[in-house]
């Protein structure tokens, strides 16, 4: 028995896609609608899309890890046209790659070169063949590089990667980065 105006079939539009990812709620704090979005791993090549909704409650997830996660329900549409993106379907597997910020005029730094000081950020900065402990003031940053908002000036050379072994006035020699 079916009741009267109840819905038998819902027609959805291939046309009509959009990308609905869940965000952790600290990083959904940072997007706001109309943030450029790259949207890869799902088996073609990259796409284009912004963010059109952040929703403004959250829910918890259980992790694959067992952790228990804030999550907020981020809405991206596609900027590229529809051929490039017509094999997707509903509810298929990509990754995305939201930009909270982006500023062409700062100077970074890899986070490989950063370390704590006390409660201070820092960089070795090579000096006249000698590692030199510089503290830093850093502002943005994401799982590559940091801005640096003061300590460093343009064309200073910093070590990646400082082991235990190096301390200020070490001896350093620079090598291709690989």
């Amino acid at each position: 028995m079916v009741q009267p105006s109840a819905p038998l079939v819902e027609i959805g539009d291939p046309l009509d896609l959009q990308v609905v990812a869940d965000l952790l709620s600290t990083d959904a704090v940072q997007i706001r609608p109309g943030a450029a979005v790259r949207i890869d791993g799902w088996g073609g090549t990259a796409l284009q899309g912004k963010v059109t909704r952040v929703d403004p409650a959250g829910f918890l997830k259980i992790s694959a890890l067992g952790i228990e996660e804030q999550r907020v329900h981020t809405e991206i549409d596609f900027v590229d046209p529809p051929e490039k993106w017509s094999l997707l379907g509903h509810d298929y597997r990509v990754i995305v790659h939201v930009t909270s910020w982006r500023d062409d005029n700062v100077l970074t730094v890899p986070v490989a070169a950063l370390f704590r000081k006390g409660d201070d950020w820092a960089v070795y900065v090579a000096k006249d063949a000698r590692a030199r402990t510089t503290l830093v003031q850093i502002g943005h940053r994401n799982s590559r590089v940091a801005e640096i908002k003061s300590g460093l000036s343009e064309g200073d050379r910093v070590v990646m990667h400082p082991s235990d072994r190096v301390s200020d006035g070490v001896a350093v020699r620079e090598r291709d980065a690989e």
